[in-house]
């Protein structure tokens, strides 16, 4: 799985991207609110790691998602 820190402009927030293997979309949500439903991504009881990650993403740098 891959993640992608998308930089909002004006009214529009940020936002984060989650791709599989292939690159395809298979999450999009804002970076400011809460993590939920991350069991709908195989990422259920990962809400602290991945927010961590997310804190510490580039804008626009696509990067492979590991968490342990």
């Amino acid at each position: 799985m891959y993640i992608i820190k998308v930089k909002g402009k004006a009214k529009i927030p940020d936002y984060i991207q989650l791709r599989d293997e292939n690159f395809v979309l298979i999450a999009y949500f804002r970076a400011d609110r809460p993590l939920k439903d991350l069991h709908r991504y195989g990422l259920e009881g990962k809400e602290i790691e991945l927010a961590s990650v997310i804190e510490g993403l580039t804008f626009g740098k696509l990067q492979k998602l590991e968490l342990v």
